[in-house]
């Protein structure tokens, strides 16, 4: 499946029908690279700057790291579409036929898999992100901001497609170390997050 190489409004229509995908998941993960754009867009606009020159390098450092990662998101929306597809399939199983058990779970499992991956994108992202905003060009701030505000979301909507998938799962112990690690990492992330859009926001309002 193949929902990125479209246009926007392609995407756009698609998401607003009644397709199962895209969906939410593969949302988060286009919000997600839209925020890595933007912080990208913040090196691109500080590389070459004299006022930022003693930075350049690890500026340089990062927009390659933020290349690769807008890539990965990119990746994902249409990798969330491919592992739904079970998990589709599975739902449409009778509920008497005694395979239904074992073949919903393994697709519970796969469709929690691309979400995670999400937010582990998301995460670092943030890290990123944060580093744009403190050594970047003061004239892109605001894009930092914005950055950081796609990266929260799309860290917070891609949490939603963990949980609604861990909720249904009959092994409970495996299901509560993967929400343990989304909860850990909604914890630490959209706090800083957080800080990252405060900071801006007192920034470009002072």
């Amino acid at each position: 499946m193949q929902f990125v190489n479209g246009t926007c409004t392609d995407f756009v229509e698609v998401l607003a029908s009644k397709s199962p995908v895209p969906g939410g998941g593969g949302a988060s993960a286009l919000v997600g690279a839209v925020g890595m754009a933007l912080g990208s867009m913040v090196g691109s606009l500080t590389v070459g700057k004299k006022k930022y020159a003693d930075v350049e390098s690890e500026i340089i450092s990062l927009m390659e790291r933020a290349a690769a990662l807008q890539s990965e998101f990119l990746r994902l929306v249409d990798e969330d579409a491919v592992v739904f597809e079970p998990l589709a399939k599975a739902y449409a199983i009778p509920k008497d036929d005694p395979s239904r058990e074992k073949v919903m779970e393994d697709a519970l499992r796969l469709a929690c898999s691309v979400p995670m991956d999400i937010m582990r994108a998301c995460a670092t992202s943030i890290d990123i992100i944060s580093e744009f905003a403190d050594k970047g060009s003061a004239l892109a701030i605001s894009d930092a901001g914005v950055g950081a505000a796609c990266a929260r979301a799309a860290i917070i909507g891609a949490s939603f497609n963990v949980f609604i998938n861990t909720k249904a799962m009959t092994d409970k112990e495996y299901a509560g170390k993967v929400n343990a690690e989304a909860e850990s990492l909604l914890e630490q992330y959209v706090a800083k997050s957080g800080e990252i859009v405060a900071e801006v926001y007192k920034k470009v309002c002072s």
